[in-house]
């Protein structure tokens, strides 16, 4: 319907490409400035690509039909029974050892966990090692933000090194396959990736002064002598009708009562000692933690967000476990008494602590932001599915599953060991490979069948369909071809400085939009560069997939930094500090070596 008016040329690009390039815009806009989930987004501009005609409907499925979406896709299923079976409880168990100074830890804490990061992923390694990682850190007395940036630095360094070990490297690996029709080895970015990791880790360990030393969300949570918490009163406790002296909730043991709403919403602070104690009532403590959730147990008291009319229906197993909002959740910028996540997912929320400190107020009436540390009562079963249910929202990092091993463990390191050798000496493609994989783990019951759309992050692949097919586009309106014959003409052509050039673009742009999007922004730029330059395109992509995963310096460039920032209290700068000097030194390294291994 707009294909002739698209055609036209306004300044050097066409009205399809300034349509393209506005949408992608509007994108990372919306992301910056609304809580729309990131895949919401991305969808929606796909939707106005389809809608005025500059991508048909078959470029539309071609995306989501990729090899990146598929390897990703069985890839989850493959952690899946590795995480049932037990192999990544074994691993995450005998990964650290001990360390007995804080150099010695940062060593023992990055080698391991940049070789998993290769094979399993940098974000599942990173996942799975955090709890380690704040025990590991009290041992030593250590703050956990002294050893969470060096492990999420290590799991996104390592996870360079093969095609799995980030989601980036596979979405530019297929770009790449689809335009030249050869596939891309599995280990093809290993060994500028081994010498960038080795690299890293020697900056994190001489710069380590820079890691910053955040007060723990979790200490706040245990040593706190100004706690607030909210406990309810339910109908037929036997204290009802007592004065809260007689009935021992005026000045407990560890904490003091500071206000009384009733149930007819009359606020009472401060609280006398003859105020009568009714059904219905909420009881507002300042206090120790644990002296005051012991009294909720000894005077039949319930932390709820609704009215509970008999005391029978208090569950006596609920336990305290410990979330952190994520970047993009629903609940940033709302509070827990204007939203239903309480009363949906059967939780409480006890108390919010930011950057290591207490949030002064009632909890259920704070702002949350992102990186924000929740306490939370929960019901005592059903763990897994409560996490699964809110991944999008909280991440939970207090998991006690612990699978039993025995022959299904054996079975499934075996499986994913012939997945990465048959992929690698070409016996079948990866995506046949990994497939492969996911079909044996479910028939061999190590992944329940029933389980496995629950491993899946159905987000992420949405997320990169959508940018492959965004490439696309880019390609088909000539944005692709104007932006990269401008760059050549800036560059008198040079191959060296093409490549300097547009690297650097990209991976400052990646540490404010993620690897992903990054990638699938300059790759048909920097394809289209290398054949203008009549160069082979190879040192291009590679040097390309190198750059956008060298995001250190912003919270919000690397999923792995995403998932330590909320356990680790930090601020949202303290990334840049390490991360910069990080980032300056290692491009100009990983240039050098992607000339020097692949020659144009």
């Amino acid at each position: 319907m707009f294909e002739s008016l698209f055609q036209e040329v306004v300044l050097g690009v066409s009205i399809g490409g300034w349509v393209t390039i506005l949408t992608m815009v509007s994108i990372f806009v919306v992301m910056a400035k609304s809580h729309i989930p990131t895949e919401v987004a991305f969808l929606g501009a796909l939707t106005v690509l389809l809608v005025l005609g500059i991508v048909d409907e078959e470029e539309g499925m071609a995306g989501f039909s990729s090899e990146p979406v598929v390897v990703n896709a069985a890839f989850f299923v493959i952690i899946g029974g590795l995480m049932q079976t037990g192999v990544l409880y074994w691993l995450t168990k005998n990964v650290l050892g001990e360390a007995r100074t804080f150099t010695g830890a940062i060593i023992k804490l990055m080698i391991p966990t940049s070789v998993l990061s290769a094979f399993l992923g940098s974000g599942n390694v990173v996942s799975l090692l955090i709890d380690a990682v704040k025990i590991w850190s009290r041992k030593l007395n250590l703050s956990p933000s002294k050893l969470l940036m060096p492990l999420s630095y290590a799991a996104s360094l390592g996870g360079m090194c093969t095609l799995l070990g980030n989601s980036s490297n596979l979405m530019i690996a297929g770009l790449y396959t689809t335009h030249t029709g050869h596939s891309m080895n599995i280990f093809a970015p290993m060994l500028p990736g081994i010498v960038l990791t080795v690299c890293g880790m020697f900056i994190v360990v001489l710069m380590q002064r820079l890691i910053p030393e955040r007060k723990s969300a979790d200490v706040s949570f245990e040593s706190t002598s100004d706690y607030t918490v909210e406990l309810l009163v339910p109908t037929d406790n036997p204290h009802v009708m007592e004065t809260v002296e007689e009935a021992g909730l005026f000045n407990p043991k560890g904490g003091s009562l500071i206000e009384i709403m009733h149930f007819d919403r009359e606020i009472v602070m401060p609280v006398p000692k003859d105020e009568p104690v009714m059904g219905g009532d909420r009881l507002i403590y300042a206090g120790q933690i644990n002296d005051l959730l012991e009294l909720k147990r000894t005077h039949g008291l319930v932390a709820a967000a609704h009215h509970v009319w008999s005391i029978n229906e208090i569950d006596t197993k609920r336990r305290m476990r410990t979330a952190y909002v994520t970047f993009g959740s629903e609940l940033i910028g709302e509070s827990m008494a204007n939203s239903s996540f309480e009363s949906m997912n059967n939780v409480v929320l006890v108390a919010v602590a930011r950057q290591g400190h207490r949030v002064e107020g009632l909890p259920r009436e704070i702002t949350l932001q992102a990186g924000d540390t929740l306490l939370l009562e929960c019901p005592s079963k059903g763990e897994s599915q409560l996490e699964q249910a809110n991944r999008r929202s909280l991440k939970f990092f207090d998991s006690h599953f612990v699978p039993q091993l025995g022959p299904k463990t054996v079975t499934s390191a075996i499986v994913l060991t012939l997945m990465f050798l048959i992929s690698t000496f070409k016996i079948l493609p990866l995506i046949t490979a990994s497939m492969l994989a996911a079909g044996i783990l479910m028939m061999a019951g190590c992944c329940r069948i029933n389980d496995v759309t629950k491993y899946i992050e159905w987000d992420l692949l949405l997320v990169l369909g959508s940018t492959i097919v965004f490439s696309t586009a880019i390609t088909k309106t000539g944005v692709a071809s104007f932006v990269a014959t401008t760059v050549l003409d800036l560059c008198s052509s040079n191959p060296y400085m093409v490549m300097l050039v547009m690297c650097l673009l990209a991976s400052i742009v990646s540490e404010f939009i993620s690897d992903v999007g990054a990638g699938a922004v300059f790759f048909p730029i920097i394809y289209q560069q290398a054949i203008l330059l009549n160069c082979d395109p190879m040192p291009f992509v590679m040097a390309l997939m190198l750059s956008v995963a060298l995001s250190f310096a912003s919270p919000i460039g690397s999923t792995t930094h995403m998932l330590v920032f909320g356990p680790g209290s930090y601020h949202f700068t303290d990334f840049a500090r390490l991360g910069t000097v990080m980032h300056l030194i290692l491009l100009p390294v990983m240039l050098i070596l992607v000339c020097l291994l692949y020659p144009f």
